[in-house]
């Protein structure tokens, strides 16, 4: 389709300019139609701007009111603190984080501070100079045969149908060179998960895609053959997402091509609604049975669980039938209901479900009442996308961080919110061929490499900040909140103090 442009546009130049020479008289307009043309092919061509590739002309309107005329974007269109679910200042820091830009900003904070409202860090004094070494943490316990070293940070669960064949390339080849875990998402183990030789969580979802039998039942076979791969370290159950707990995934049928339904065994062109419940369990000692039986078949790696908080009396029946089977998971994802997903009712999104920083609070609390806690790795994930996200999960009680979103960003996601209509304009969450051809493996690889790399550099120097010495030390005293201004405020102001309170 891009050819067929590019040979118009030189057919449409050579013409005018035959009927220019004919008329001997506007001669500008060949020469302008030109200069477009070559333009055109230049961004056609070129590999690091995935929106100019796919729109060679037309996408300089996005990047005049984004970038080259920032005061029309701020009083026109988005202010920096404006935009959802992130403001345009977040997205910004991933862009250039994962352009490995200078990523400071001047003149100060643009949030609006207030004082009732405000969260930060508490630095010390007595700061230290930031580790140059990541930070990493190893998942398995006493069950597990083949513990994995994972990083702190890593790729959440976005499936190959969801986003595109090179946009999980990309992925998983920068997952592979900053030595840090892709999970695949519930759509199944597919060839582009393997392609760059990057280590793999491998996500169970209700619909057991790529491990399942005809009649849509679990497979042990199947899942044993894709399960002892060397690429895949760990494996996560998953029973419930943040952003549409208890539904089911969903793949659109637009988005759902031959390729794609040939890996989830099922069948192309319709849309794909997991269903809201697992079949090879019911209850919470199902569950556990089910854990142990995928570390048999896998061959002792890793096995956890994913889910968002809802009803807390099943997790504690959960955690009192660890002790009772004495069967324990290796680690157990906490997704907040502030969690991303390309498709979902706004119900769902919009009302359900436990958030994150409570949700951790009450997992860890709750693991550690029932004497559990040092045998099970916590991972956050709902909306943790910039350093100080990550140190918050971890004081609130996350061993580890998984961030869905921002990775996008790396591979060049501008927010369009498409993810569910299959015209993403920038080739990550589509499967529109002429799109996807906008997104430079090579390029985009090396970006998210770079976000995860200066994103956990950041943290290290956050952590050098609070007079910390590493991860082990992080805790809910590093971090001030709004209402413990007050006392101050009581007894150097009282009377101004009084006057401001409603």
């Amino acid at each position: 389709m891009r050819n067929k442009f590019l040979l118009w546009g030189a057919i449409l130049v050579v013409f005018t300019l035959l009927v220019a020479l004919w008329l001997k008289t506007y001669y500008w307009i060949p020469l302008l139609l030109g200069s477009i043309y070559i333009l055109g092919v230049y961004n056609a061509t070129q590999t690091k701007h995935a929106i100019l590739r796919n729109f060679p002309v037309l996408g300089y309107f996005r990047y005049f009111f984004e970038e080259i005329s920032p005061e029309m974007q701020q009083y026109f269109i988005e202010r920096e603190t404006d935009g959802k679910p992130f403001p345009r200042n977040q997205r910004a820091a991933a862009y250039r984080r994962a352009k490995n830009l200078n990523d400071t900003v001047p003149f100060g904070t643009q949030l609006e501070i207030n004082q009732r409202k405000y969260e930060g860090l508490k630095h010390s004094i007595y700061a230290k100079s930031p580790s140059e070494e990541l930070p990493r943490v190893l998942v398995g316990n006493e069950q597990c045969s083949q513990p994995y070293d994972a990083s702190l940070f890593n790729i959440s669960a976005m499936s190959f149908g969801s986003l595109s064949d090179r946009a999980i390339v990309s992925l998983n080849r920068g997952a592979k060179k900053g030595n840090f875990y892709h999970n695949t998402g519930e759509g199944g183990l597919s060839p582009y998960h393997l392609e760059g030789g990057g280590d793999i969580c491998w996500q169970i979802g209700t619909g057991y895609f790529g491990c399942r039998k005809e009649d849509g039942t679990f497979s042990p076979e199947t899942f044993k053959k894709n399960a002892t791969l060397p690429a895949v370290k760990m494996i996560e159950i998953k029973l419930s997402q943040g952003a549409k707990p208890g539904h089911g995934g969903v793949l659109p049928g637009v988005k759902n091509t031959e390729e794609i339904a040939k890996i989830r065994h099922v069948k192309p062109g319709i849309t794909i609604l997991s269903p809201p419940g697992h079949s090879a369990f019911s209850n919470a000692a199902g569950l556990l049975g089910f854990v142990a039986q995928l570390r048999e078949l896998s061959g002792g790696k890793p096995i956890g669980f994913k889910l968002c908080i809802g009803d807390t009396a099943e997790f504690e029946e959960i955690c009192e039938q660890m002790n009772v089977l004495k069967i324990y998971p290796d680690f157990i994802t906490v997704d907040g209901a502030e969690g991303g997903t390309g498709a979902a009712p706004p119900e769902f999104s919009d009302g359900v479900g436990m958030p994150l920083e409570p949700a951790l609070i009450f997992v860890n609390n709750t693991l550690k009442e029932f004497n559990v806690r040092k045998k099970i790795r916590i991972i956050a994930s709902g909306k943790v996308l910039t350093s100080l996200d990550i140190l918050r999960a971890v004081a609130m009680g996350a061993d580890m961080c998984n961030n869905a979103r921002g990775f996008m960003f790396s591979l060049g996601c501008i927010q369009a919110l498409r993810c569910n209509t299959n015209t993403c304009p920038t080739g990550v969450a589509t499967q529109d061929k002429m799109l996807i051809k906008g997104l430079d493996v090579a390029d985009k690889s090396e970006r998210v490499y770079h976000f995860h790399k200066n994103t956990l550099h950041t943290c290290n120097e956050l952590i050098a900040a609070a007079g910390r010495h590493s991860y082990s030390e992080v805790d809910a005293s590093m971090f001030m909140r709004g209402d413990e201004f007050d006392h101050l405020s009581d007894q150097y102001f009282p009377n101004i103090l009084s006057r401001n309170k409603p």
